[in-house]
């Protein structure tokens, strides 16, 4: 008997067990998860967590700083688990994740106007930018390892924009662990050096994503 195709695929999928439709998304927690405890691990021994850190919680910027990456962290993980499938996916919805950018912009500006101009550079300096963007790119790299990981359950087609989306993600909930150890207070100092961390992971992302990513 001649099997047809409608046939052949009832038969190679009779037996195969039903999918839950959020377990993509919850093997990319997971990985992020399994990421973010080594970084808070890492600030905890390295680095250490702030010591006024309840106190810093009670105030705007530190839920500015966590608001900002939060969101990035957010958004990178929806295009992560759209990328993860072996399906089309429009990059021109990544868009959104620059309107935590903007807003975060229209603070600073504000922060600036009600600055003496003589203090600005040393608003946007702080007392960290040398170290800032590349601490944040440190703390990216177990929470990258950790969505390689969920990658190996994925089937991304387009390699290079699932990389860098990786370590857009990565970086960001870096950035957010980060602020438990990082004093920094200026809106402008966060939009300009911990963008810069998360932009650095975004970059390695997108470098080794065609390498690590093939299935």
């Amino acid at each position: 008997m001649k099997m047809t195709t409608e046939h052949l695929i009832e038969t190679l999928s009779r037996d195969v067990p039903r999918v839950s439709r959020y377990a993509l998304v919850k093997r990319v927690a997971l990985g992020v998860a399994a990421g973010g405890l080594v970084a808070m691990i890492l600030v905890s021994l390295a680095l250490g967590v702030r010591p006024d850190l309840k106190i810093a919680m009670h105030g705007f910027p530190f839920w500015m700083k966590w608001t900002y990456t939060t969101s990035l962290g957010i958004g990178a993980i929806y295009a992560i688990t759209r990328l993860g499938r072996p399906t089309p996916f429009s990059l021109r919805n990544l868009w959104l994740l620059a309107i935590p950018a903007l807003i975060l912009t229209g603070i600073g500006v504000g922060e600036l106007a009600r600055t003496p101009s003589g203090d600005w550079l040393a608003l946007w300096l702080g007392r960290s930018w040398t170290l800032c963007p590349w601490l944040v790119l440190a703390l990216a790299a177990p929470i990258f390892a950790g969505l390689l990981w969920s990658f190996r359950r994925l089937a991304p087609t387009n390699f290079r924009a699932a990389g860098a989306v990786s370590g857009l993600g990565a970086g960001a909930w870096a950035a957010t662990i980060y602020c438990l150890h990082c004093p920094e207070e200026s809106a402008i100092f966060v939009l300009t050096w911990y963008s810069l961390g998360i932009l650095l992971a975004a970059g390695a992302g997108a470098l080794l994503g065609p390498r690590l990513l093939r299935w």
